[in-house]
């Protein structure tokens, strides 16, 4: 049976998350199709969601605006595999920096961890990594291409969060259950590893 997926299209590398999906589908051999998410009625058949980059306040006052924070929150507690990216991580976090705090950001506060919304974007802006991910399997002996925007970063996992990456000691990518939050944005190269991932968790 096909699957659905969605991506959160209020903001970011929407285009480039479809496509990342559907080569994450042909590279597993699974048939299914994502879609863009921009209301509430989107969200209907949608097995899977991706929260792109941007910028997390904005994109915040946007879901709560159609109607679709709320909802994700309920469909990520009942088990709906969520992938966060750059801004998305932020917002799947239960803790927040004092940027968030500041500019009263509500997070989706899923997933036990706490992010540094500027970790990187004052010191590096944009950077390329090759990124060891610590996940079994031969899929993972190589590392991941990282590309990194004026990221975030996860400054303390507790919990059932579980670092799998990081940059000079810092966690850059962490998996809590169906959920997943990436610092960068895998959507900006070839390799569908992290889309797989999620997938994988249906």
């Amino acid at each position: 049976m096909a699957v659905k997926v969605g991506v959160v299209a209020v903001q970011g590398a929407v285009s480039e998350h479809l496509e990342a999906f559907s080569r994450a589908f042909h590279d597993l051999g699974r048939k299914g199709q994502a879609v863009p998410v921009r209301r509430q009625k989107d969200l209907e058949g949608v097995q899977a969601l991706a929260i792109p980059g941007g910028e997390s306040t904005t994109i915040s006052k946007l879901l709560i605006k159609f109607g679709l924070f709320d909802e994700i929150i309920e469909r990520a507690e009942k088990g709906m595999p969520v992938l966060g990216t750059c801004a998305g991580l932020v917002l799947l976090a239960k803790e927040g920096d004092d940027e968030v705090r500041r500019t009263g950001t509500r997070l989706l506060g899923l997933m036990d961890m706490a992010v540094d919304r500027n970790a990187f974007g004052r010191q590096k802006e944009s950077f390329e990594a090759e990124l060891p991910v610590d996940l079994p399997g031969a899929d993972w002996k190589r590392p991941f291409p990282a590309v990194f925007i004026r990221a975030p970063a996860i400054t303390k996992v507790w919990g059932r969060c579980k670092a799998l990456a990081k940059v000079e000691d810092v966690v850059v990518l962490a998996e809590q259950g169906s959920l997943l939050a990436a610092a960068f944005h895998p959507e900006l190269t070839h390799d569908s590893r992290i889309h797989r991932r999620l997938l994988e968790k249906l």
